[in-house]
């Protein structure tokens, strides 16, 4: 019973606040979807990561191991969502990038840091910062048709993860009033990703969500899966192999269908994918945290 307390404790605040964004669009106010996401992405998301690594208390070698650990994961997810769509006959512009990438920033760092605090918050900017390098980058180029490396280094979360990185490594801090700002400009982050989660899930227009909801149970395990045993390949304490696990298996991300849309893949069957998956997020999610605490 306990166990079942902690971990209601942990998932309840995530999917309230991304309930509250949802009511707040069916309930006609406004929300300017891509304003907030412009202010998240370009500054309260980077000044929380950089925050989080130079504050962490990481060991260099633990914090290696973790990175390496992503990388793996997402090599061996990337090949077997690939033979995947290949078996199921399925168009790899619309399907690989939404099995690959997971809700990693607006639901996995919430997630992280309610269930293992200020530490599982460090490493779980990691891994995103990981998933975001080969999202800008891969997921693009399979999306779109094209993309560059140098796309990957325009945004902000990266330059913030290797400063952020480079700080942990030499001990390093700014001033207490530099600090201040940037903790305080992080602390929207959460909050903010969350609720445009919400209003992001509210305004989709799926079609096909009984094959997306199989689809995405599928995704969910084969991730937890393989990130899994990454993990335990390169020997991760248990804080970071749970927050590898659950950042890998995160919902697809609401990123995927802006690019199926801006890129002109079927954004319909992706929309339906990010609505089942999260749905189903609400029912395995707690599963996987109760396992892995």
């Amino acid at each position: 019973m306990n166990l079942v307390v902690t971990v209601l404790e942990i998932v309840t605040p995530v999917f309230l606040l991304a309930l509250v964004g949802f009511t707040w669009v069916k309930t006609g106010h406004e929300y300017r979807l891509e304003f907030v996401t412009k202010l998240t992405m370009t500054l309260s998301v980077p000044a929380l990561i950089f925050t989080a690594l130079v504050n962490a208390d990481i060991e260099p070698a633990a914090l290696k191991a973790l990175s390496i650990a992503s990388v793996v994961a997402y090599g061996g997810v990337t090949v077997a969502a690939w033979l995947a769509i290949k078996l199921l006959r399925l168009d790899a512009r619309t399907y690989l990038a939404p099995l690959i990438f997971g809700n990693t920033g607006n639901l996995g760092l919430p997630l992280a840091l309610f269930a293992f605090g200020e530490a599982g918050l460090s490493y779980a900017v990691v891994v995103f910062a990981v998933m975001a390098l080969w999202s800008f980058t891969f997921g693009v180029y399979v999306t779109a048709g094209g993309g560059s490396l140098g796309k990957a280094f325009k945004e902000p979360l990266v330059w913030a993860t290797a400063l952020g990185a480079l700080f942990l490594w030499q001990g390093w801090t700014l001033p207490r009033f530099a600090m201040n700002t940037l903790e305080l400009l992080g602390q929207i982050a959460i909050p903010l990703m969350l609720i445009t989660l919400g209003v992001a899930v509210a305004r989709l227009h799926p079609h096909g969500l009984g094959r997306a909801a199989i689809i995405s149970l599928g995704k969910a395990i084969l991730c937890a899966g393989i990130a899994a045993l990454a993990g335990l390949f390169f020997g991760l304490a248990p804080v970071p192999l749970a927050v590898l696990v659950v950042q890998v298996a995160t919902p697809v991300a609401v990123t995927s269908y802006m690019l199926a849309e801006k890129y002109g893949a079927n954004s319909d069957e992706v929309a339906a994918l990010v609505v089942s998956s999260t749905l189903l997020s609400v029912l395995y999610l707690p599963l996987l945290l109760a396992i892995l605490i």
